[in-house]
């Protein structure tokens, strides 16, 4: 059976809720280990709908498969918005389980969603609380795993997704309020924030020069500082120190880390216009803006900090760009604004 046939199938099977579906879904699995990204890109728009539209309890297995295709080369672009609005819609519901759950027991913790399953006694708990909306938002809080994995794979693969987000800072603060009960959903927050096609100005004290860069898929603090030193240490008008190795800079791009996961160190502190230190656990979304721009200060290290090599989110590729450079007579009108290192 061609894939595009067996996931329509499988799709009108979740969205009514047919038996058939326990049937297919290993099928589908099957038949999608042999299928090439030509014909998964055919089907995935599809398979999205399905998604969009089944139950959350069948609609995170077509999670599922989406992800595992888009890991298998398919094109997330056109259906990740899609997902993405899914899962949306699946976290509310399951915060308003766990908030029935908690209201209902008085405060004990709810079901856990990788653990354990749906029931009549767990609908039985939160029907009062929930009435015609009980079996969704039950079902999309045992579904919820499912649908975590599949949305960090689609933002980890699709800056355009990411890019055409809207409500990003809501998207991220449910996603986080889901992350005390599914540690995945932490990701899957972090991911929400990443910035792309963001300017950031990037001043040395020391040196009272000052560059603009482009960044974009960056997952943490930890690869802005070894990006930063791999742009600007050694190179003309730049910095001296000692660059990363260029394949340590390849890996907090785009390239498998090194054999043996190296462990680096950090050439500078980051610190914000306020003073205050951007944590390498943080994200450049957390640093302030200033007069339209974040701004990152570089300063001695107050000590030696070391990590291990290779980016937080594996799957996502990083770009930074320098767009220029400014000389201390360019940057008169910035110093005012910037505050000295505090602690």
């Amino acid at each position: 059976m061609a894939l595009q046939q067996l996931v329509d199938q499988i799709v009108r099977a979740a969205v009514v809720e047919d038996q058939s579906f326990s049937d297919l879904l290993p099928q589908l699995m099957q038949a999608s280990q042999a299928a090439s990204p030509a014909e998964m890109d055919a089907a995935l728009p599809r398979l999205a709908e399905g998604v969009a539209e089944a139950p959350p309890n069948l609609g995170g297995w077509l999670a599922i498969v989406t992800g595992a295709w888009i890991e298998n080369g398919a094109d997330p672009a056109p259906v990740g918005a899609a997902v993405v609005n899914r899962i949306t819609d699946v976290t509310a519901a399951a915060l308003a389980f766990g908030n029935a759950w908690e209201a209902a027991t008085g405060g004990k913790p709810p079901p856990d969603m990788q653990e354990e399953q749906p029931s009549q006694q767990v609908f039985d708990t939160v029907e009062p609380h929930l009435g015609d909306g009980t079996v969704t938002a039950m079902m999309s809080w045992f579904a919820l795993p499912q649908f975590a994995l599949s949305g960090c794979t689609v933002l980890q693969t699709a800056p355009s997704v990411r890019a055409g987000l809207s409500e990003r800072d809501f998207l991220a603060f449910t996603a986080g309020k889901a992350g005390e009960h599914l540690g995945q959903m932490n990701h899957y927050q972090a991911l929400l924030r990443v910035l792309d096609g963001e300017r950031l100005l990037v001043l040395d004290r020391a040196s009272r020069k000052g560059w603009t860069v482009t960044i974009g898929g960056i997952g943490d603090n930890f690869q802005l500082h070894v990006l930063l030193a791999g742009a600007l240490i050694g190179r003309p008008g730049g910095l001296t120190g000692d660059r990363p190795a260029p394949e340590i800079i390849a890996c907090f791009l785009n390239a498998d880390v090194p054999d043996g996961r190296p462990i680096i160190s950090s050439p500078w502190n980051l610190v914000d216009a306020h003073g205050e230190m951007i944590w390498n656990e943080g994200v450049p979304a957390d640093i302030p803006v200033v007069n339209g721009t974040r701004v990152v200060v570089l300063d001695p290290p107050s000590y030696k900090r070391t990590f291990p090599a290779g980016r937080r989110f594996p799957m996502m590729p990083a770009t930074m760009r320098v767009e220029g450079m400014h000389l201390p007579e360019d940057l008169g009108e910035w110093w005012p604004h910037i505050t000295a290192p505090k602690g």
